[in-house]
């Protein structure tokens, strides 16, 4: 055995070790799916609050009606509820957890460390769960109160001061039940810092209403006349904005949808008239021609486990980049989210050009690549190949992720950078994370697993046999373990329009679309629910 493959050994073991880590980590984790359901529940509850206006248009009526749906308020209170039980049951399996992992806790053990970390990460996702718990009580109480069940809402409240007596953090949650409870009690009770504390613990339509019920009560009509106007001018912007949301994806799932049944119909038609030298009909296009591949699976592993792995979750996170802040004075905790979009665009970057390098150095020595190795030509119908696989894999995914969700029900983690966008108000940071998601992204990811690693197998695998390969390591790659099919399915998605297109600009621009979908969805429902 060389010393280099003894290398590699030692980094690929360090390599599974990591991303195995990363994906336990992320195990018990909240999905950005829950988050956002949530996210668009609050739209829709600003969009109920809209009232037709005689010079308004009737259309906008119409689709008010169509969009927000018969009872919005409780459609809204049961998804909260269920949103407040899944909570609640993963605080009770984390807790769980945690007192199996304490047990195990012994002094100059040489895992003493490691489960150390592991009590550490498992306690601070409890303390993000309550803290959400408490949020979510605070919220479930105003719909109750909104929906008629006064008595129910005052309970939930009331229910959420008893826990936190015990709880010093949750003081600022405490406080603002207490108030909620007064101003909804007959007779009512007025605290003297109740629109500080609203304003403060509250966002939204839920901030609306309870300015709304403190106002009436304190007799305020100027100020609530006011509160009524600003409400219903975001009433309008969250109808608009959810057209985009519902509407779009829509249509575009109606015309995936009509793609993907044209094109199954076509295969089953024209499978026998596959012809390998990729003159066939357009689904069996060089359906079973493989690449003409000089190196062997010793490259791909070197590629995969330097150039991907070990640079990206060893040598930058854990070596350059605390050297370089270290140097810079810098702590990327303290930055705010211009900051923070433009460092993950820098480290992103800086990951790229470490893999991009190991790649290039890793094939030098087969310079002149054979025809059709990381194929890019502006010309040709790539375009069309990237828009229609786009359509094509919305429905699958969609699928995909509904079956996901209920086996994870709302666990598993998602990319961290989701909720960073989610919750931004900076163009400036969301235009960098745009340029990150939407373009730095798509030309790395596809030069490495569609230009690279699927055509490398086909030297060990039939066409489809790389394309499910590539599309799960894409899938791991991404390091949240209830991503790992709907990624992989994209993935799949991606590389059969690479091996029909022979042209990486088309999954470069479906990637790029499915990535600027994301964003813009993002972006929608956390700068309409605020």
């Amino acid at each position: 055995m060389t010393l280099k493959r003894i290398i590699l050994g030692i980094l690929t073991a360090i390599a599974i070790a990591l991303v195995g880590l990363s994906l336990l980590a992320s195990w018990n984790e909240p999905q950005i799916q829950s988050r956002l359901e949530l996210y668009q529940t609050n739209l829709l509850l600003h969009a109920s609050e809209w009232q037709e206006q005689s010079n308004q248009s009737a259309n906008l009526s119409s689709a008010r009606n169509n969009i927000i749906g018969a009872d919005p308020l409780n459609t809204a209170l049961a998804q909260y509820q269920e949103a407040r039980d899944s909570t609640q049951k993963s605080i009770e399996a984390t807790q769980a957890q945690l007192k199996q992992i304490l047990p195990t806790i012994v002094s100059n053990s040489p895992d003493t460390a490691l489960k150390l970390a592991q009590r550490k990460a498992t306690e601070e996702s409890i303390f993000q769960q309550s803290a959400l718990l408490k949020e979510l009580d605070l919220r479930l109480g105003i719909l109750q109160a909104s929906s008629g069940k006064t008595n129910t809402a005052i309970s939930t409240w009331k229910s959420l001061v008893k826990e936190s007596t015990t709880e010093s953090d949750s003081a600022p949650a405490a406080a603002t039940a207490e108030v909620l409870t007064g101003i909804w009690s007959n007779p009512p009770q007025l605290f003297p810092d109740a629109e500080p504390l609203i304003k403060k613990s509250l966002d939204g339509w839920f901030r609306y209403r309870a300015l709304a019920q403190l106002y009436k009560l304190q007799e305020r009509s100027k100020e609530l006349v006011a509160l009524q106007a600003t409400e219903q001018v975001t009433a309008e912007q969250a109808l608009e904005k959810l057209a985009i949301i519902v509407g779009i994806p829509a249509i575009s799932l109606c015309i995936g949808a009509v793609l993907l049944v044209g094109l199954s119909v076509q295969w089953l038609l024209q499978r026998q008239q596959l012809d390998k030298a990729g003159s066939g009909p357009l689904l069996a296009r060089n359906a079973s021609l493989t690449w003409d591949v000089p190196w062997d699976g010793e490259i791909v592993w070197q590629v995969l486990v330097v150039g991907f792995f070990f640079v990206g979750q060893i040598l930058i996170p854990y070596l350059l980049l605390p050297v370089s802040l270290a140097v810079l004075k810098l702590n990327p905790a303290t930055f705010d989210p211009r900051e923070k979009a433009f460092y993950i665009f820098a480290t992103y970057l800086l990951l790229s050009a470490g893999g991009l390098s190991v790649l290039y150095f890793s094939v030098k020595s087969f310079l002149p690549l054979p025809d059709g190795w990381f194929r890019i030509n502006w010309r040709g119908n790539w375009f069309l190949w990237g828009f229609g696989g786009y359509f094509v894999a919305l429905p699958l995914v969609v699928v995909v992720s509904l079956i996901n969700q209920q086996l994870w029900q709302g666990q598993g983690g998602s990319n961290p950078i989701l909720p960073i966008v989610l919750e931004g108000r900076d163009n400036v940071a969301l235009a960098v994370f745009f340029g990150t998601a939407a373009i730095a992204a798509p030309v790395f990811e596809e030069i490495v697993f569609r230009g690279f690693l699927l055509p490398s197998l086909t030297r060990y695998l039939p066409v489809s046999g790389a394309i499910a390969a590539s599309a799960f390591l894409f899938a791991v790659a991404h390091l949240s373990v209830s991503e790992i099919l709907p990624l992989a399915t994209l993935g799949a998605v991606l590389g059969f329009v690479y091996t029909r297109s022979r042209n990486l600009l088309a999954p470069m621009l479906l990637h790029s679309l499915w990535n600027s979908g994301t964003l813009l969805s993002l972006f929608l429902l956390g700068s309409g629910a605020s």
